[in-house]
């Protein structure tokens, strides 16, 4: 078996072009040899080829390539020779990166209030951003954000959510039986219960209050990256 690790040119296609590795170590006069022997076994097919020299990650190979090309050119007629051209991001790829670098999502502090516990009747707990009890929320019981409200348990109490005019905040909660919603300025008094024990969340529609299953209408499902709310 042939060692193809060791050799200075190894060939293959790419599409409409030739692909030439080659190693940039080696003598002006090694590769020219070795890119001889191999155009050879090509014959007529290397006339008129788009040869692509690529001398892998070194950076200061122009010369290299263009000699090796007018090499090519002379003595097997090959057509155009050029350099691989670098990776472009893709348009998503690229917005995703200018995201991760302007939001600095990750170094970001939570303004968040998250609170541990029941939420007993009597009881008004007022957050200036989002809002997140690990627990239940009595009936009797009111809470107020200028952000989201997320109950990691029963909501039987009254949430506002979004105060005083945010009406893209959202209230969740695993088990969802307020006795009031309140998103930004619109007030939904007595939401009938679904019966269903799942995580529900409501949020704002076309000017109203509109309850849905957490799970199945998820409103951050759709985002194809994390964002600060």
């Amino acid at each position: 078996m042939k060692d193809t690790e060791n050799q200075p040119v190894k060939l293959k296609g790419v599409g409409d072009s030739l692909h030439v590795a080659i190693d940039p170590t080696q003598s002006i006069d090694t590769l020219r040899q070795s890119l001889s022997r191999t155009f050879e076994r090509l014959k007529h097919l290397a006339i008129n080829a788009k040869v692509i020299i690529d001398p892998g990650e070194d950076a200061d190979c122009d010369g290299l390539i263009d000699e090796l090309g007018q090499f090519l050119k002379d003595t097997f007629a090959v057509g155009m020779v050029s350099k691989p051209q670098p990776r472009k991001r893709s348009d998503n790829q690229e917005r995703i990166r200018e995201q991760d670098i302007g939001n600095e999502w990750h170094h970001y502090r939570s303004e968040a209030l998250i609170i541990a516990g029941r939420v007993r009747s009597g009881l008004n707990i007022r957050a200036k951003n989002h809002l997140v009890i690990l627990g239940d929320l009595n009936p009797g019981a009111e809470v107020y954000a200028g952000g989201d409200i997320l109950v990691m348990g029963s909501l039987l109490g009254k949430a506002a959510a979004g105060q005083p005019d945010n009406e893209t905040a959202i209230v969740m909660a695993l088990e969802f039986k307020p006795t009031q919603i309140q998103i930004g300025g619109l007030v939904a008094a007595g939401i009938t219960e679904s019966g269903a024990s799942r995580p529900e969340f409501a949020y704002v529609e076309n000017n109203e209050i509109v309850v849905d299953d957490y799970v199945k209408g998820n409103p951050f499902r759709q985002l194809g990256w994390p964002e600060v709310r």
